[in-house]
């Protein structure tokens, strides 16, 4: 199954030297045109039944999660892996592939049983604006709210909400970051309705709404965490343009600003294929944009799953009563009462 895998993705110089019929795209090109394979000869965008391009489907970006979102800095510019940097990732991906297997032989349940790791895109980076394929620099506010963010990856001691960040909190991921890779629960769904395209996040269970009505964006200070969108039709390419967002909730390079803009671009491109172009402006975090720009694969077999991220809704009480001084007293007390001593590497007062 390796060397089948293999071979098809280093025979794409050959598949995809015809032309490529890329309707309605932005004028950027493609990353690298290998993750673009041509659709079928007389291939047309398909149609809703009220006559707009027929988006609809899963669309799981799982399999994006061996391609990085910064461009390795050696690389420069470069946006496509030569052929031997790319049999070198695509075997540590298989590697990653079977680690649930080589677990179960053990009797291990780790990372191979949870994390959904894909095979490796051609092109080099999710980020393609700025050249170089990395985030931009942040400005002094950008800089200083990403020192000032505080979560279950960077605390030891919690204290309040406060103390945990938005995913802790499971409030959201923001936005472009629900749409990328994650470690699980990656899949993403496209509905219409006239006038509606809605967009479903199995990660966190969000759903945006996207209206092409032509209405008006709300006041400046009305926010929602992944903002308020407007669509439009350019040619069979979705635009959309999404401001109001709750500042600090992107979950990105640095937490957002109210003034952040975010504007993408989904084209069919194959019977099973779209390209996803997101630009992030914010000019008061980010000294300026960046671009997203990824393919998309329909897998008409893909199923949402619960998302329960801490069940019971237990675990951020549990974080602060097990560190927070505050509790201290609290811990010994349970210490005592089942006859052991704190534990040495639990938070202040131990957890029992």
């Amino acid at each position: 199954m390796t060397i089948l895998r293999l071979a098809a993705a280093l025979a794409a110089p050959l598949l995809f030297a015809l032309p490529l019929s890329q309707p309605a795209l932005a004028e950027d090109p493609v990353p690298s045109a290998k993750d673009y394979p041509a659709p079928p000869a007389g291939w047309q965008v398909a149609r809703t039944a009220w006559g707009d391009p027929d988006l609809r489907g899963f669309w799981p970006v799982d399999y994006l999660a061996a391609t990085p979102r910064e461009r390795p800095p050696e690389l420069g510019t470069r946006t496509e892996w030569t052929e031997e940097e790319y049999r070198q990732r695509f075997g540590q991906a298989e590697q990653r592939a079977g680690l649930e297997a080589a677990q179960d032989k053990v009797g291990i349940l780790g990372m191979g049983h949870w994390r959904e790791d894909g095979f490796p895109l051609w092109q080099t980076s999710m980020v393609t604006v700025p050249a170089n394929g990395r985030y931009p620099a942040l400005t002094e506010a950008g800089r200083a709210a990403r020192a000032a963010v505080k979560d279950s990856w960077n605390t030891e001691v919690f204290d309040s909400l406060e103390d945990f960040g938005n995913w802790d909190r499971c409030l959201t991921r923001g936005l472009p970051g629900s749409l990328l890779p994650g470690a699980y629960n990656m899949g993403i769904r496209v509905m219409q309705s006239p006038g509606l395209v809605v967009i479903a996040i199995e990660m966190v269970h969000e759903t945006r709404l996207i209206y092409l009505d032509g209405r008006e964006p709300p006041p400046a200070d009305v926010h929602n965490y992944l903002g308020f969108s407007r669509g439009r039709w350019d040619g069979d390419t979705l635009v959309i343009e999404t401001t109001n967002f709750t500042p600090g909730m992107s979950n990105g390079v640095t937490p957002n600003s109210a003034q952040m803009k975010l504007t993408e671009r989904i084209t069919p491109v194959g019977p099973n294929q779209m390209r996803y172009e997101a630009w992030v402006e914010d000019p008061v975090m980010l000294a300026e944009p960046y671009k997203i720009d990824i393919p998309w694969q329909r897998n008409p077999n893909y199923e949402f799953y619960e998302y329960a991220c801490h069940e019971g809704n237990v675990q951020i009480r549990g974080y602060i009563t097990a560190t927070s001084p505050r509790f201290q007293k609290l811990r010994e007390e349970q210490w005592a009462r089942q006859g052991e001593e704190p534990s040495p590497v639990a938070g202040p007062g131990g957890a029992p």
